[in-house]
């Protein structure tokens, strides 16, 4: 873990947040080689489970809603943890989060009785904090999709079953364990809530759930390193009938990483009785009038992150390597010209270059020597580089190289972004 984390700033995937002045717990900036990273794994994720698929739909909603929402939700009433104090040092703890019943700041053993605290970030509008003027920032994004259910339904004139996708960040003001970015003030989730019949919550509870396994796999991720967790009846969420958990083996522990939740008919059903307004569907064969019942696929997309730099981390020797799928890394690839002083490989490579950049993400270097270079790029998980060289002006061709087996081909200029084009559709 520390390997990773180290490298993660040392290369630009992620940073401390507010580091100048000292930080600000559990918060991180993504880099610039870890915004990329982050968005190809949405763009990825947005193409599997919503583009692709004729019964699902987007939302991207506001991050503040009316505070009745949460009402509705229960999230105001039941979105707690329990928190403990030691007595001698004063830090907080969440309840579970103790191990051997001794604080990991002083070592002392006495703390105070449990107490619940809310998760929610609460703000107010306008420049007067004033009663009705309380908001908060969303714990999660599901309730944007619930709320907007009848908005959607009429506007896209969908049949049951279909889902409503979205992707963005939520926030819970919650005592967390550190563990780099895995536990966060605010994170970026990915999901979608998929509206049924009742009777058929049972089949698409499994459907989903080898969906997301499925998915998984197709990221490359080790079978070995992946397990389910059904939740028992008392971790449930108030919300949830069943609840089932894709786990990795993090260096510290087996982690939730997925999610997948059979909310039943609560959340409309409260926000049918909250608002007053019908959030029935209508049968377009029969006209009978019901709540659909919902299953909800929850993707943490920041965890994700971190599970795919912990999967991808190589190393091979003195090599060290991150072995991205091509589809997921930063850069594509990287174009060298083997001599900097040279200045009609110089031209060479950078018409090379120019030409790549138009379709991908493309690294340029020409710094020190050559193997210095290709070390960089291993560690950023480029999986491609392209050396220009004296025998690129004698027959037009250059040297590909391939980040996970060092192995060097000689590739035509000609056919160099159809080389690409190949690689990355694997």
């Amino acid at each position: 873990m520390e390997k990773i984390v180290s490298l993660a700033k040392q290369r630009g995937f992620v940073y401390p947040g507010s580091e100048i002045y000292g930080g600000l717990a559990n918060s991180w900036d993504f880099g610039p080689l870890g915004v990329e990273l982050k968005n190809n794994l949405r763009d990825c994720w947005w193409r599997r489970f919503a583009q692709s698929r004729d019964d699902m739909v987007g939302l991207d909603a506001a991050v503040l809603m009316n505070s009745k929402t949460w009402e509705a939700s229960g999230h105001i009433q039941n979105f707690t943890d329990p928190l403990v104090e030691c007595k001698k040092c004063h830090t907080r703890y969440r309840a579970d989060q103790i191990n051997d019943e001794r604080c990991a700041n002083c070592g002392a053993q006495e703390f105070t009785a449990p107490r619940q605290f809310n998760l929610l970030f609460k703000t107010a509008i306008g420049p007067v904090e004033a009663k009705g003027a309380e908001v908060f920032l969303r714990p999660e994004i599901a309730q944007s999709m619930f709320v907007n259910f009848k908005n959607v339904l009429d506007t896209a004139r969908l049949r049951l079953p279909f889902g409503i996708a979205s992707v963005g960040k939520a926030f819970r003001n919650e005592i967390t364990p550190g563990n780099f970015i895995f536990r966060t003030l605010e994170f970026d989730l990915m999901e979608f809530e998929y509206f049924i019949e009742e009777k058929d919550w049972q089949k698409w509870f499994d459907y989903w759930l080898r969906e997301q396994q499925g998915w998984l796999a197709d990221l490359g991720f080790a079978k070995k390193n992946l397990r389910v967790r059904e939740h028992e009846a008392n971790e449930r969420s108030h919300y949830s009938k069943r609840t089932a958990d894709i786990e990795y083996n993090t260096p510290f522990g087996w982690k939730e990483m997925f999610g997948l939740a059979y909310r039943a008919d609560y959340d409309l059903k409260s926000h049918m009785e909250t608002s007053g307004q019908d959030m029935r569907y209508t049968d377009p064969e029969t006209g009978e009038k019901f709540i659909p019942h919902v299953i909800e696929p929850t993707f943490g997309l920041t965890r994700l992150l971190l599970a795919v730099l912990l999967e991808s981390y190589r190393e091979d020797g003195e090599r060290v390597y991150l072995s991205f799928l091509p589809k997921l890394a930063p850069y594509k690839a990287a174009v060298f010209p083997l001599l900097k002083n040279k200045p009609e490989l110089v031209k060479k490579a950078r018409a090379i270059y120019d030409d790549l950049r138009q379709s991908y993400l493309v690294a340029w270097d020409e710094r020190g020597n050559i193997g210095k270079r290709y070390y960089s790029q291993d560690q950023i998980g480029t999986p491609f580089t392209f050396t220009i060289d004296f025998e690129t002006l004698d027959n037009d061709t250059v040297t590909v190289r391939d980040r996970d087996t060092a192995k060097q081909e000689r590739v035509a200029v000609r056919e160099i972004n159809k080389y690409l084009e190949n690689k990355l559709s694997d």
